[in-house]
């Protein structure tokens, strides 16, 4: 503590010590309630991510069973339309 708040208080006896406890703890108090409100800005912006990333790996996910959907059609087609004797096969065939 500086040597002049410490004459400062003495002045003032118990109540002022009491009274700069007092202003103390509301500095403290205070900057107790910045780093909270910072901290919850961060959890909801966290929160906002996660939520896109979910969101974006959702609609990979679905692209990629469609696309393997439209590719075991096309292979089925493939084996179907290789497996008929009456039809030629190879490029040029017709």
């Amino acid at each position: 503590m500086p040597a002049e708040l410490l004459t400062t208080l003495t002045q003032f006896g118990v109540a002022g010590l009491i009274a700069w406890m007092w202003l103390s703890e509301r500095r403290a108090s205070a900057e107790r309630d910045r780093q909270l409100t910072e901290a919850h800005a961060r959890i909801g912006r966290v929160a906002e991510d996660r939520a896109a990333l979910l969101e974006a790996l959702r609609d990979c996910t679905r692209a990629m069973v469609a696309l393997e959907c439209a590719q075991r059609a096309l292979g089925q087609l493939v084996e179907r339309c290789g497996s008929r004797p009456d039809r030629p096969h190879g490029p040029g065939a017709a």
